[in-house]
């Protein structure tokens, strides 16, 4: 956008005589951006102020500025130590498929949209090519207003800094002067493949009704999350102020005291609960801690925040009390597809029409069932179901099962591209096994990937109970004794796992 010079006059209260200033990318409500390098600074003189112009009717000062105007979410759709493996072989966590038709990262951009939270920054790295795809795909305006946007920030080298994003806080820190861009009061970190439903608008409301520097969402639900490693710690008094942060993990074990509680056993004093990894922090708080008190820090949550613990400033917690899943396991990817097709409202629920999920529009064709009996399961666009039986099973788009076929228990992720029978094929390579799933095959418990070549009377059945199994030469591993049909993983006819 073009450099404007803009003239304005100032009415002080004190003297009754106005003043005029020119001054370039000045903020005025309703005039899009600044730089804020050319800010205003009053003379203290001057107690009180007016800002009008000629072309705009002075408005009140808010003390409560609307959230679409006043707070921007920065989220991380991957990490570098994915427990979701091989599902991030070749992709991010963030853009995982689930329910047939979303990604993981849809779930938290929709709640954004849903809280009037419109300015969006998406911070990339590992494996991040279709994550990228899909966010610049899906909602380059949809839903976010005429300023909205959701803008991704891939991991970048500059002439200060030659190496990869090191964790959250130098991402951030090396992304200051994007996220700066717009005048923003506070800034809502947000992890990308977390599943769950929240307004952030009243986190806000809580954040500011309590003047607090930094507010963290905490999981005030009894879950079996508690004892995974990697789990931060919150320690809070009778008032949900933060007064410890603690990670559980294999080389930071939490103390007995953390230990003791999380079982439910605790001093009445305080509560031990899982944080989210969910943070708000006021826009001059983030600056300050990142490039003055902590430069070197890597990770936000373990190094930030009790940075800003130990330096004395206002943490609180907000207690969310719905259903969340942090997806730390592959189990726990498949549990939650399974429970978003029970009846029962105890998962995460796509269809809810007052918190509606967003995704990328993909004009497909509707689902053809050929004589195919279909029992509590999810059934994606573009789907070809020929004379199989499905039960409590989550089916990808375009995928195409084939006579015969049995399918439980199991998540069917998808195809990428449709395949011509007649051994032609649309943009991909001549194979015997055609992509989908073979006659007579039977799948149950499994999670199969995107693309995968399934032949004719193959059992994926863990026929030997296995635990855990590393077979990735073979095109699948056993995690939790679930089956894992690797992304464009070929099993030929009679095989049987």
């Amino acid at each position: 956008m073009p450099q404007t010079s803009l003239m304005m006059t100032l009415q002080f209260s004190s003297s009754g005589t106005p003043v005029k200033i020119q001054a370039k990318h000045f903020l005025i409500p309703g005039l899009g951006r600044y730089d804020h390098k050319y800010s205003l600074k009053l003379p203290s003189k001057f107690p009180k102020a007016s800002i009008f112009n000629s072309h705009q009717i002075p408005n009140p000062i808010l003390h409560q500025p609307p959230v679409n105007q006043s707070v921007a979410a920065i989220v991380f759709g991957d990490g570098s130590e994915s427990r979701l493996y091989p599902l991030t072989k070749r992709r991010s966590e963030g853009a995982i498929p689930i329910a047939s038709n979303y990604r993981l990262i849809d779930a938290v951009v929709s709640n954004c949209i849903n809280s009037n939270i419109n300015k969006i920054y998406a911070l990339t790295q590992f494996n991040s090519t279709s994550l990228n795809s899909h966010l610049s795909r899906a909602y380059s305006g949809a839903g976010l207003g005429k300023e909205g946007f959701v803008e991704v920030i891939a991991a970048y080298q500059s002439p200060e800094d030659q190496g990869w994003f090191q964790g959250t806080a130098d991402a951030i820190r090396r992304c200051l002067w994007v996220l700066e861009e717009y005048p923003v009061a506070e800034f809502l970190v947000l992890p990308g493949h977390h599943l769950y439903k929240m307004d952030y608008q009243k986190v806000i409301e809580s954040h500011r009704n309590r003047k607090s520097d930094i507010t963290i969402v905490a999981s005030n639900g009894i879950t079996k999350r508690d004892q995974d490693p990697g789990v931060g710690v919150l320690k809070i008094n009778t008032e949900n102020q933060v007064m410890q942060y603690s990670l559980k993990s294999n080389k930071e074990p939490v103390n007995s005291a953390v230990a003791e509680t999380l079982t439910r056993c605790s001093d009445s004093r305080y509560s031990y609960i899982p944080s989210m990894g969910i943070y708000l922090i006021n826009r001059a708080t983030m600056v300050n801690l990142l490039n003055n008190h902590f430069p070197k820090a890597m990770d936000f949550g373990t190094e930030v925040i009790r940075g800003a613990l130990s330096l004395g400033m206002k943490v609180e917690a907000y207690l969310f009390e719905g259903y969340w899943e942090d997806m730390r396991s592959i189990e726990a990817f498949y549990q939650a597809n399974m429970e978003c097709i029970k009846k029962l409202n105890t998962g995460y629920n796509f269809c809810d029409r007052d918190s509606p999920v967003y995704t990328i529009p993909r004009h497909l064709p509707p689902t053809i069932v050929n004589d195919a009996m279909i029992t509590d399961s999810v059934i994606g666009d573009g789907c070809i179901l020929s004379r199989c039986k499905i039960k409590s099973t989550v089916v990808g788009m375009r995928t195409k099962i084939r006579d015969g076929a049995i399918i439980e228990d199991s998540v069917i992720m998808g195809s990428d591209v449709y395949q011509i029978e007649d051994g032609r094929e649309s943009s991909v390579k001549s194979t015997s096994v055609p992509i989908g799933i073979g006659e007579n095959t039977e799948i149950r418990k499994a999670i199969v990937d995107k693309n995968a070549r399934i032949g004719k009377n193959v059992k994926i059945i863990n026929k030997d109970n296995v635990e855990e199994g590393d077979r990735e030469a073979n095109g699948y591993i056993i995690s939790g004794r679930i089956m894992v049909v690797l992304r464009s993983a070929e099993i030929p006819d009679n095989s049987i796992l």
